[in-house]
């Protein structure tokens, strides 16, 4: 790959709390635990049922075209770049930033990565070192920019772009907050496909346990959109919605998932996560109670599509399927849009298609790395 000039540097400090990457996942829907009937004469109505399955099979193709911007700006020569991150143990944070720095070597400039460290103290410390570090442009790494409305203010005081990654529900620009462009796929796309998965899959009679992180508001609105999207089935039923903070999760999640466990037993058949982080952790207190990983609960993540999640799914273990961002390209498309925002050009607009991610179709791939961007990007920045 043809390299820019400018030195990538990659300050990253890293929070002491890890994330457990265990296991792997997946098998028909046979294993632990019968479905969960609706109520008498209830279930999915045919269409509904017919509809889930039809979305379910076109987002798991995998030879889709490039459909993002083809023309554009130039490349701006010597920026800096801070990628202020909600916390690095969060793999679809981490991944994106992977994304970015290699975006910035191929444009040719540098970057840094300040870690939050999962904390409200910590993401506005990291955000105001960004701020007196003058940089370029700072991105907004995964968490509510409204945790951090001083150090907004003074980068827009200071007239330095924000460009931010799952910072805002909606994908686009942002006048509250001040965004250029906020970086994600349409969460109510990744909500509706991750809901009908479960409804597909299960032939619409589920019991299922939503696990989010309610302290981060577009986690808790993806969640929301996920409970609505279940509920479109009378045979999917909510047993439990478990609100665990991400930088918390190694920690409760397998406590959580023994207590549900002995709660619920073999009505629990299903279970959708905002995070692939929830099923690394969950991994360890399901195979204690002897589930087999390719038995029930049967786990779909509603993000980010880390590597130890394809790992969770090609080895059919505690994870059936993933609705993957496709990190690596929004680290790219990151780039692009504070090129736009230097050229003093709108923002590209770009909204990555949904995808699905199983074992049948993973390809062994460790990512969701679609075909065409970074050709596509050079191409653009005359790269």
């Amino acid at each position: 790959m043809k390299r820019g000039a400018a030195t990538v540097l990659a300050a990253v400090v890293l929070a002491t709390a890890g994330t457990a990457l265990d296991g792997c996942q997946r098998g028909p829907s046979t294993g632990t635990g019968a479905p969960v009937p609706g109520p008498s004469g209830a279930g999915c109505p045919a269409a509904t049922l017919a509809r889930a399955k039809a979305d379910v099979q076109q987002a798991e193709q995998v030879d889709a075209p490039w459909n993002g911007p083809t023309s554009g700006p130039g490349a701006v020569p010597d920026r800096t770049i801070v990628y202020v991150a909600q916390t690095m143990t969060n793999p679809g944070v981490a991944g994106v930033a992977r994304g970015l720095i290699e975006a910035a070597t191929v444009i040719g400039w540098s970057v840094r990565v300040i870690d939050g460290q999962g904390t409200p103290a910590g993401t506005q410390a990291a955000f105001g070192q960004a701020v007196n570090l003058r940089a370029s442009g700072i991105v907004i790494g995964g968490f509510d920019p409204g945790l951090t409305s001083q150090q907004v203010t003074q980068a827009a005081a200071a007239h330095i772009p924000l460009v931010g990654w799952h910072a805002v529900a909606a994908p686009g620009p942002s006048t509250n907050p001040p965004l250029f462009s906020n970086i994600t796929t349409s969460v109510e796309d990744v909500a509706r496909l991750s809901a009908d998965w479960v409804i597909a899959d299960s032939n619409g009679n589920a019991g299922v346990v939503v696990f989010t992180d309610d302290s981060v508001p577009f986690a808790r609105n993806k969640s929301q959109l996920i409970k609505d999207g279940l509920a479109s089935c009378l045979g999917v039923r909510l047993l439990s919605s478990e609100n665990i903070p991400i930088p918390d999760a190694s920690s409760r999640t397998p406590q959580a998932v023994s207590a549900l466990l002995a709660r619920f037993q073999g009505r629990w058949t299903h279970s959708v996560a905002i995070n692939d982080l929830y099923f690394a952790d969950a991994a360890p207190a399901l195979r204690a109670a002897g589930r087999p990983g390719n038995g029930a609960p049967y786990n779909i993540a509603a993000g980010d599509g880390d590597p130890s999640a394809f790992q969770r799914i090609d080895s059919r273990q505690f994870q059936a399927a993933t609705v993957p961002e496709p990190l690596t390209e929004q680290g790219w498309q990151i780039v692009d849009e504070f090129n736009r925002a230097f050229s003093h050009r709108p923002a590209s607009g770009y909204v990555a298609p949904v995808h699905i991610t199983t074992a049948a179709n993973s390809g062994g791939a460790t990512s969701w790395d679609p075909v065409g961007y970074r050709q596509a990007y050079r191409r653009i920045w005359g790269r």
